[in-house]
């Protein structure tokens, strides 16, 4: 938008940008860096990421009617949700998206919000269908009056689920729990990692813990869930993180820029205002 709102009481005119040029800039950017540009320039060399455009999902875009009831969020919708494949109508609706991983992997991660009492189901539903075997939870179970479901942390019942809890090992300040899935006669092992000291709307008192959880974290088998509350914030932060990781052990340098990009076009990953 134009801001003319200083040469009078009223604004004159807004000119909006075109959907098709901030589009192709989450395409084409991207700004390579080394580890010791990193270390020499980070404040400058970061500073075009406060201009990456977003990439929001309208309620009018989403054409999945009653999905209202399984978002956490109103103003936080998926751009291509997943689907449950077996339900009819909005009973497929699962907020969440597919991310590209490293070198443009597709599927490589699945961002989404974190479960919520009703959606905890459709929750495992996801991770059974994409035959997920890794689960990182980013965010503690009751933030600023919102409530995330604990998906692995007990033995029992859920949807139409049994999970039960193998065994839990405690690091710092990330737990790892070992989980058995099983519907009807097969079953299948998850591993769930909980982060507990990133609060939201912040960033963690000490980012090696974080560091340690990213190479725990390796590429699996089927796409590597994440989550936090709404699905976009520290959801996004983790993935960029890993995705950075396996850049600077490849190739010596990571694209910061371009990886939050195609995170934008895949989830929407910032949120409005």
């Amino acid at each position: 938008l134009l801001d003319v709102s200083n040469l009078g009481a009223e604004s004159l005119c807004s000119v909006s940008t075109p959907k098709e040029v901030w589009l192709q800039l989450l395409h084409t950017s991207s700004r390579p860096l080394t580890h010791t540009a990193f270390d020499l320039t980070v404040g400058p060399s970061l500073s075009p990421l406060q201009k990456i455009p977003p990439n929001f999902v309208s309620a009018a875009e989403l054409d999945v009617p009653g999905h209202t009831v399984k978002d956490r969020y109103k103003t936080i919708l998926p751009s291509q949700c997943l689907r449950r494949p077996e339900e009819p109508g909005p009973d497929r609706y699962i907020n969440a998206n597919y991310i590209r991983g490293y070198r443009g992997a597709a599927g490589a991660y699945i961002a989404t919000q974190g479960p919520m009492v009703h959606t905890v189901g459709d929750f495992w539903d996801m991770v059974w269908q994409e035959r997920s075997c890794i689960i990182v939870m980013v965010t503690r179970l009751k933030e600023n009056n919102e409530e995330v479901e604990e998906e692995g942390g007990e033995t029992g019942r859920f949807g139409r689920f049994l999970l039960r809890v193998k065994d839990t090992r405690e690091e710092e300040d990330f737990t790892i729990t070992d989980l058995e899935i099983q519907l009807s006669s097969e079953r299948r092992a998850v591993r769930h990692y909980w982060f507990t000291s990133w609060p939201d709307h912040n960033i963690p008192q000490c980012t090696a813990p974080l560091l340690r959880l990213v190479e725990e974290v390796e590429p699996a088998l089927g796409p590597v869930v994440v989550h936090c509350s709404a699905g976009i914030g520290r959801t996004g932060c983790f993935i960029a993180s890993s995705i950075g990781c396996q850049q600077l052990r490849e190739t010596g340098q990571a694209d910061v820029l371009e990886t939050v990009c195609q995170l934008r076009l895949d989830r929407s990953l910032q949120k409005p205002g």
